[in-house]
Order: structure tokens, then sequence, then C-alpha cells
């Protein structure tokens, strides 16, 4: 089957062995893919021994065969996931991937819609109610949420979630104008400059503090800002981790509380829970059906290759892509 291999850093299109299924795997024909910093993270960290790996972590597709333990899904069905770190990734016409982190397709999307879904609903989603522990109910409707890096593919995400499904007053920040459009359009109620002053800012508008703060990029550069925007006894939830150790003692007086989200941890683990991350892309599916939250698509990179896949990494690495990029077909 074609696929797309990283060898010794670099993309190449490459020939390999069709996939087997384990007990509760599915075998997806690809048809959609997105691309997220984690893939041009794992091209830097591939072996350089001339070792081939395969990435890709967001993924619409048709099952063609089930595992023997499989029983969620059958084939002919219509599918979106994010995958494993500690699998092959979906840069591949098949795929072989645990049922229990896959949903069904949201059926008014085609492929390349939905594949830019997966990993950022999953981590929009576990990043709010798991990890900050929003109030699903409602009953945290009108607190206050700052969304550091609000274009981004899981801002994309985070700002319809937190504004349409939790009811939080949203402040996204943007540094230039086709991003802060993009963040007003999806829901958020105000934008700050992320290279500015951000608690400044907040104090500008009238806020001395907001209750929740996620942060999607630079964690070393906004952590002293975020302790000082966060509200006394709030949350702060970061998705990327820090180069430096960071200063923990600046949320001590506040008895402010932080946490890690990283949407791979359950599949990584083996979790029991592994489970959640189906439901929770069904969930996400029903509200994209509804019409409640839209796909965040910013840019059609074209076919799946070796030359389109590394073009994609290079505009990410760039820090100023909007909404998700994917590539469809082989």
């Amino acid at each position: 089957m074609k696929a797309i291999g990283v060898i010794k850093g670099q993309l190449h299109d490459i020939e390999l062995p069709q996939p087997q299924a384990a007990a509760r795997d599915l075998i997806v024909k690809v048809e959609a893919i997105s691309v997220n910093p984690v893939d041009y993270k794992q091209r830097k960290g591939a072996p350089q021994n001339g070792e081939t790996t395969v990435l890709g972590w967001d993924v619409a597709g048709t099952v063609v065969s089930v595992g023997s333990d499989a029983s969620l899904f059958k084939p002919g069905d219509q599918v979106y996931y994010a995958g494993s770190l500690v699998r092959p990734g979906a840069n591949s016409e098949l795929h072989a991937v645990d049922e229990r982190i896959v949903g069904r397709k949201p059926s008014t999307l085609d492929f390349a819609h939905a594949a830019a879904l997966p990993l950022t609903s999953i981590t929009a989603w576990e990043a709010l109610i798991d990890r900050l522990g929003i109030a699903r109910n409602g009953d945290d409707a009108g607190k206050t949420l700052l969304v550091i890096g609000g274009a981004g593919g899981v801002g994309s995400i985070a700002i319809q979630l937190a504004k349409k499904l939790l009811r939080l007053k949203v402040i996204a920040t943007a540094s230039r104008p086709a991003s802060a459009e993009w963040c007003r359009a999806l829901g958020a109620d105000e934008i700050v400059d992320h290279s500015g002053d951000i608690p400044a800012q907040l104090k500008a508008m009238g806020r001395d503090s907001v209750d929740f703060i996620l942060c999607l990029n630079d964690l070393d550069q906004h952590f002293a800002a975020m302790a000082e925007a966060i509200a006394p006894q709030g949350s702060i939830c970061a998705i990327v981790r820090n180069e430096q150790p960071l200063p923990m003692d600046l949320l001590f007086v506040k008895s402010a509380r932080f946490v890690f989200e990283l949407m791979f941890t359950r599949s990584m683990f083996g979790t029991t829970d592994m489970l959640e991350q189906h439901n929770l892309l069904n969930e996400v599916a029903g509200l994209i059906d509804e019409g409640i939250l839209k796909t965040t698509v910013g840019q059609d990179g074209g076919k799946i290759s070796a030359d389109n896949i590394s073009r994609a990494h290079a505009t990410l690495e760039s820090g100023r892509t909007i909404g998700k990029i994917v590539l469809s077909g082989f």
C-alpha cells in the first residue's frame, strides 16, 4: 500500500505491507487526513538510522475490516479518529486503529472536513471538561475563559465548545487581524494580543482576572502572565510542555490549579477509560450534525503525498496557521 514515511527526518512516498488487525482493531481505508504540530515534532524526533516512521494523527475514512473482538463498527462504516503515538500513524492507504478511540464520522461532513476535527476536538474537550473541570451541565455558565492561541486548530474548537456548549465568556488571543476575525466568527467575545501584555489588556477591558485559562502555545513565555491573570482558586491547563522549569510559586497565593492535557495519554497507556474517546467523538459528531459546532478547515493541502505534507509541516512551523490543513486521497 502507498504510505508517506519519515526517513532520517525527511518525508518520502513509500510502499508498505497492509496492516493486520489486532483483536479490537479496525482496518480503515484512509480517505483524508489533517496535520498537527505533533506531526512535525515527531518528524524531527524520528530515528536517524534509516528506520522508517509513519506519522499522521487525524483521520477520516471507511472501515474495511474488523478484529475478532471488535463490536463498535462494521465494514462500510464511515469513521474519524486521532490514533495513538505508540502505533504507526495514518499517513497510509490503510490504517489499523483500536476501535475504542474511534468515532462515527459526522454525517453532514465530507471526509476532508471531518478529518480536521478528531485530535483538536478530543484535546479541547478533555482540556475544558476533564482537566479544567468546567461543568458540562451549565453550572459554570457566565464564567470567563482565556484561550491563548485562539486561531489554531485546538483553539478553534475550544472557543466553540466553551461558548456554545459550556456557555462561558470567551476571551481569545490573536496577534493579527485575520486571526482575530477568525476567533470572533467562532464565538470569542473579546480579543487580546498575545504578543503584548495580556494582564494589562484584560485590565483595560475591566477584567482583573479570569476564571479559567487554556494555554495552547509557548507555555514558558506566557506562564507569568497567566499566573497574574488567573483568578484566586482558578484553573490553568496547558497542552504544550515547558522547556524551562516553571515558577510554580507564582500560583501559590492564589491557590490556583495547573494541569496538563495530552489527548494521547489514554491510548499510550491503555487506560481503562479509553472508550471515553469513542463516546466523546460520537458526541462531537452529533453537535456538528446539529449545527452547534462547525469544522475548522483553514486550508486544503491537496493530495496525500510527501511533498504536500512537507509543505503543510512548514506552514505549521511558521506559527501563523489559521484553522486546520487537510489533505485527501492518494
